[in-house]
């Protein structure tokens, strides 16, 4: 009797046969990726200039639209509920990088980094919003403000323990 027909005796090489298993269900775990072997400030940097990158082509596809159906690139009424809707859209897609990537505080880093980032904007670049430099100027705040609220975060779970 080989063993093929007999279905119910143990392979030769049980543990290779184990970790193909354990492989199987790592790779089965939807939505949820290993961070990589970098260090965390360099990921909160990246996720935070992404996150500055995503705000800018936010703003602009809100300006053309603007000027598409209104002919102008001021939206009127409707501009402070279009910041707010671009600004909750990238706090969850900061959110939703660092979850992925198993950073610790995913939800809190993002909302304070953006919203840090909005306001310093708001009172001190406001005048500035046309200018070319500003394309480089709010990736990189983006960043210094989601290492900021990381720093926070941490001071903050420190005081609670």
């Amino acid at each position: 009797m080989s063993q093929e027909e007999d279905g119910d005796r143990m392979p030769d090489d049980l543990e290779a046969v184990l970790e193909a298993a354990d492989d199987e269900a790592e790779e089965a775990r939807p939505g949820r990726y290993d961070a990589p072997p970098l260090p965390p400030g360099l990921i909160l940097a990246v996720v935070g200039l992404l996150c500055g990158f995503a705000t800018i082509a936010l703003v602009w596809l809100s300006e053309r639209g603007c000027e598409r159906f209104r002919d102008t690139t001021n939206c009127g009424a409707l501009g402070l509920p279009l910041l707010i809707v671009i600004v909750v859209v990238t706090m969850v897609l900061g959110g939703t990088a660092l979850s992925r990537l198993a950073m610790p505080h995913p939800k809190l880093i993002p909302f304070l980094g953006v919203a840090f980032m909005v306001a310093l904007v708001v009172a001190f670049l406001t005048g500035h919003l046309d200018s070319p430099w500003i394309l480089a100027v709010v990736p990189v705040l983006t960043a210094v403000t989601f290492l900021l609220a990381n720093l926070l975060a941490r001071l903050l779970e420190r005081a609670d323990a």
